[in-house]
């Protein structure tokens, strides 16, 4: 089955699941403020995004078992949860103001700010503090699937096993990466082990989840592994190309965000690894500026061009494909074909996606 023939089957049933837990949430609120945060915060899990996660999970486990049903749906989403919590937070970092197209959800409180008469924190605190504890609810909301389902309870708790190992890899993705931006002299492989850590592991907990709950030998794990963690290699080197140079109206995000950050993409690194020493110069001059102008952000750009910058990224991304397209092979004798069929969509999805 499609990637896409997969996610119109199983996203409404994906959505339905997140939209329960924060339904029963709410159900138990009688403050007013509380009441509005848990609001907000089923808007924002419900706003969009491609479920590429609990895709990924249901996936895996419909790979190894005849018996198709819908109960993987209900652990399935847990790892949206924690998705989406790594988001809140990112975006606090990274101080996005709009996912997705929509406000984020500390910008949202920003906003919500105003219906104070009383003044007492300034408005971008009060966001910033609600977001921070925004995505600490949405990664212990993320618990729930895998408390509160029709499994086996020690299949239940290597699943959550699985969901603080990816819990802990993103952490530490993001602290290699918020390091990153004060280094110099940086290679490729350090940005593969930072992507490896903050993308491509929850991707990879994903799928092993997915498979736990179909009771699969562990000889397959490695193997499974390398697949989803080089999925999210894919998808970051994609995400890093289209935040630079893609259409805004079609990804929904700002395409200056990662270079007013001076943020370590695929991107940088492979330009200051390029450029002779005196445009690596200026780049690194250019990206270290406190505040960075739109001429400036025009300048990196055409450093990027001149470094062929988009076309070495892409056949990085290929290079990662094919490795993953091998693990897949490898797992041909064992997985159902639909699923098969799923898993090289996505991976060709990812590696061409614009958006």
């Amino acid at each position: 089955m499609k990637f896409t023939e997969y996610a119109k089957t199983y996203i409404p049933k994906i959505n339905n699941a997140i939209g329960t837990i924060l339904d029963k949430k709410l159900e138990n609120i009688n403050n007013a403020f509380l009441k509005t945060y848990y609001e907000e915060l089923k808007s924002y899990l419900l706003a969009g995004g491609k479920r590429i996660r609990p895709l990924l999970c249901i996936a895996a486990y419909n790979a190894f078992t005849d018996k198709k049903d819908d109960s993987i749906i209900t652990p399935s989403v847990g790892v949206e949860f924690l998705h989406n919590a790594s988001l809140i937070h990112d975006d606090i970092i990274d101080k996005d103001n709009f996912r997705r197209g929509n406000p984020a959800f500390h910008y949202k409180f920003q906003m919500y700010h105003n219906n104070y008469i009383l003044k007492k924190m300034n408005q971008t605190d009060f966001g910033n503090s609600i977001g921070i504890i925004g995505g600490d609810s949405t990664f212990f909301l993320g618990l729930e699937p895998f408390l509160f389902n029709n499994f086996d309870r020690n299949l239940n708790l290597e699943a959550i096993k699985y969901y603080e190992q990816a819990f802990a890899d993103i952490a530490n993705g993001v602290l290699i990466e918020t390091d990153m931006v004060n280094r110099k002299n940086l290679q490729m492989n350090d940005y593969i082990e930072m992507v490896s850590l903050k993308t491509g592991a929850l991707l990879e907990k994903s799928i092993l989840i997915g498979a736990n709950y179909a009771g699969i030998d562990d000889k397959y794990n490695r193997t499974l592994s390398t697949l989803g963690i080089n999925l999210g290699i894919i998808f970051q080197i994609t995400d890093d190309i289209l935040g630079t140079f893609g259409d805004k109206e079609v990804t929904g995000k700002p395409t200056d965000g990662d270079i007013r950050e001076g943020k370590y993409t695929c991107l940088l690194i492979e330009a200051m690894n390029s450029l002779d020493v005196k445009k690596r110069d200026y780049l690194v001059n250019l990206i270290s500026k406190s505040r960075i102008n739109d001429g400036d952000v025009e300048k990196v750009r055409e450093l990027f061009i001149e470094a062929d910058v988009i076309n070495t990224c892409k056949k990085l991304a290929t290079k990662y494909y094919q490795e993953a397209e091998d693990s897949l092979e490898k797992l041909t004798p064992v997985i159902n074909d639909s699923e098969k069929e799923f898993f090289e969509n996505l991976l060709k999805f990812v590696l061409e996606r614009e958006f």
